[in-house]
């Protein structure tokens, strides 16, 4: 197949490019739109108690949990105790109450004037009160989203007569996220390409084989935005997905580029003419190109088993990013290989250093570590191991409010919500029970609850109970607002943070207690927290599974080796641990938080390490391949174990390491977003493909080779057939020449062996 496109890339380079073109002309046009299509959510499981709890809340009810709140301060409150009670300031806010109870979308909208000026929605110096509203529809409803915007937009920071209001809450929050990371993402962009392009040239030193690897960028970019388009019309697809087609997309096209330009400038060094140069390219780089998309796509496609959309949403965009970077690069950029020929060279900066004493750098590194395995693995597995520590103390959480920057607003007025009021109204949790309701059972259930540790009020159909005892008798309007027919539901005020090691325990508390009902859910966002970590560790054991045994199988067919997949997957794993060590520190505990610019919440954000893990696996095997391919080449040729991890890394060395650096670029580029679980998405996969190159790939990697030996390549006979009948060998075998065949070697070279250039002419014959 690669011999046939090689073939194609020669002879019909124009057809090739022009085809690619109109390809990207329709990606552009139908992909730049998919923004609008986009969700800002996804980090729910739709079968999870906490769902069931809001639909049936919607249903039944007509209600919900709050979304958001206004906070409402008294402009020129002069120090007064209750300021919020004075008579113009409940007129206004009464009015207010209404003005916003008026809107389309709108449900439930409960101000401190309205409720009958409860102490709970009044702050403790008395100049501010909350406005509680919920928003129709699912959680992905889009209706929520315009509605959460147009709030924001229309009434945040305006005045209404004495009063000052501002807005925060779940919703504002996460549309203020999705706002932030699509400029975030325009800004790492901004940063990204160009300072990308500088160290391009640095590496070619040629601004026209500079240029080539970015423009495969972008075609890369235009065509996953493609597959993202399609698939919004057919599932959810979070808008955070964005982030990772500028990433991935960018690096592996870079990475893909480099390793093709780089072939096709070795070849035509070594004496081949442009049109073999490309043919040999396509048929050695372009096949490991492949086999590290497909490992980079297996890796992606772990994360389809989550249920959470927000994880799958960064699968088909992965899938996409990978078969569009594939194909660009094994297809197209060799058709511009073909055409442009010595003409790459031009904008050349001059020739490149000279190698000290004719030995790299990176053959000098193989050759010590070669000669002294033992040193080097020991010293590199401790390291790892030691930063990997850290993560055995992880706490997972899920990304609140103080993911925003510190002086946004919404965060700032949601902070106030939390801190400044008697109870955090605002974070209220439902508990619906249906079937069996009695009233008597309702007090009992309402009494047992407001004494369960950190629960400040619960109120229900039969009154308002505080620490076992009732504070406030039934009346119609309870009684309309909490029960139906045969159910009824009860508001239970916590007194803690929804995040944190003491809400789940009331949570777990709540559904944990035996109660006279048919069926009893809880719902709000402390519950959704615990049923999202449930959602995903109840799934880590199978996607790690798919994930590992689909690796093993794909490297085992790519090299024949039993081995070698399973040190790749080890030293992976090892590599990533440290990098997961490194976010608790920083993230989680906070070293280096002012200098990041982030809130260090005691935990880490549950959903992004899994995807960092996916994508970091993924690119850990790409230079895996990039790697062991050339090392499987060079052993090929000669049988030599140790000339051939020498070679090997003397040969791609510096391409692993140039392209670790430029991958990193774009990723730091995304560690500059004010966003922390966008700078811990960042900072997390730069750390961890630096790790990777500078320490895994061309010192424990190597290490481990040399001190196995032959063994490297060793399978048992069985597997070692059907390697050789089906699997997928990065090199073709060289066909024996025999005399009779009429072949004339005397158009090879006559003062010495023939040539690989001889070879090739001779296969081609």
């Amino acid at each position: 197949m690669f011999t046939r496109l090689g073939d194609l890339a020669v002879r019909r380079g124009g057809t090739v490019l022009l085809a690619t073109l109109g390809l990207l002309i329709v990606s552009a046009l139908f992909g730049g739109g998919v923004i609008d299509r986009l969700a800002g959510s996804g980090f729910d499981d739709p079968d999870s108690d906490s769902v069931a709890a809001r639909a049936e809340l919607d249903r039944i009810f007509g209600t919900g949990f709050a979304d958001a709140a206004f906070l409402l301060t008294v402009t020129d409150a002069s120090g007064e105790g209750n300021a919020i009670d004075r008579d113009e300031v409940v007129a206004a806010g009464l009015a207010f109450t209404d003005e916003i109870a008026a809107l389309a979308g709108t449900d439930d909208v409960v101000s401190y004037w309205s409720a009958g000026s409860p102490v709970s929605m009044r702050s403790f110096d008395g100049t501010r009160a909350i406005m509680l509203l919920r928003f129709p529809g699912s959680s992905d409803d889009p209706r929520r989203e315009e509605l959460s915007i147009r709030l924001t937009e229309e009434f945040a920071h305006t005045e209404r007569g004495p009063l000052t209001v501002e807005i925060g809450g779940r919703d504002p929050v996460f549309e203020q996220l999705g706002i932030a990371a699509e400029a975030d993402l325009a800004l790492a962009e901004a940063i990204a390409i160009p300072v990308t392009l500088l160290l391009l040239v640095v590496v070619f030193r040629s601004i026209v084989a500079a240029l080539l690897p970015l423009l495969v960028g972008v075609a890369t970019i235009l065509g996953a935005l493609l597959v993202l388009f399609l698939l919004s019309a057919l599932t959810d697809v979070s808008i955070f997905a964005l982030n990772l087609v500028t990433a991935l997309g960018l690096g592996l096209a870079i990475d893909y580029s480099l390793l093709i330009v780089s072939r096709f400038r070795e070849e035509r060094t070594s004496g081949h003419s442009v049109e073999d140069a490309v043919r040999i390219t396509v048929r050695t780089a372009g096949r490991t190109v492949t086999f590290s998309g497909l490992t980079v796509a297996v890796s992606l496609s772990a994360l389809l088993i989550f249920p959470l959309y927000f994880l799958r949403s960064f699968a088909y965009a992965g899938i996409g990013v990978i078969g569009f970077a594939v194909f660009v690069s094994v297809v197209a950029l060799p058709a511009a290989l073909a055409l442009l020929g010595d003409r790459l060279e031009r904008g050349s900066l001059g020739r490149r250093p000279a190698r000290r004493h004719g030995i790299s750098v990176w053959r000098e590194r193989a050759e010590a570590v070669v000669r002294r395995p033992w040193r080097y693995l020991i010293f590199g597995v401790i390291g790892l191991s030691g930063l990997a520590l850290p993560f055995l103390g992880v706490q997972w959480g899920e990304s609140d409010h103080r993911a925003l920057p510190a002086d946004d607003a919404i965060r700032q007025t949601t902070e106030r919500l939390t801190t400044e009021f008697p109870t955090a109204e605002a974070n209220a949790f439902p508990i619906i029970a249906i079937g069996g309701i009695d009233a008597g059972d309702v007090t009992a259930h309402a009494l047992a609850l407001s004494m369960l540790p950190d629960v400040a009020r619960v109120d229900a159909a039969t009154g308002r109970f505080v620490g076992g005892a009732s504070i406030v008798p039934a009346d119609d309007a309870a009684k309309q607002r909490f029960l139906r027919d045969d159910a009824t539901w009860f508001n239970v005020v916590p007194s803690v943070e929804p995040i944190g090691a003491r809400a789940e325990a009331l949570i777990l508390a709540a559904r944990g207690m035996d109660t006279p009902f048919d069926r009893v859910l809880v719902g709000g966002g402390t519950a959704s927290l615990i049923d999202t970590k449930n959602a995903i560790f109840d799934n880590v054991a199978p996607a790690g599974v798919l994930l590992f045994g689909a690796t093993y199988v794909l490297l085992f067919f790519v090299f024949g080796s039993l081995l070698v997949p399973l040190k790749a997957i080890v030293l992976n794993v090892l590599s990533l641990g440290a990098t997961f060590g490194l976010i608790v520190l920083v993230f989680q505990e906070g070293l280096g938080a002012d200098f990041l610019g982030i809130t260090a919440t005691g935990f880490t954000d549950i959903s992004t390490p899994i995807l960092v893990f996916g994508i970091a696996f993924g690119l850990s095997m790409d230079y895996e391949v990039f790697l062991i391919a050339r090392i499987k080449e060079e052993f090929d040729r000669h049988g030599d174990n140790e000339a051939a991890i020498i070679n090997g890394i003397d040969k791609t060395g510096p391409l692993i390491t140039a392209a670790a650096v430029l991958l990193t670029v774009t990723f730091l580029a995304f560690a500059t977003s004010g966003l922390s679980f966008l700078k811990l998405f960042g900072l997390g996969l730069a750390v961890a493909v630096l790790t990777d190159a500078f320490i895994v790939r061309i010192t424990i990697v190597p290490a481990l080779m040399a001190l196995a030996g032959r063994w490297n390549w060793w399978a048992p006979g069985p597997l070692r057939r059907l390697h050789d009948r089906w699997g997928l060998s990065e090199t073709e075998p060289v066909p024996t020449i025999d005399l009779r065949d009429g072949i004339d070697l005397r158009t090879s070279r006559t003062d010495g062996p023939p040539t690989r250039a001889d070879t090739e002419r001779i296969m081609r014959r």
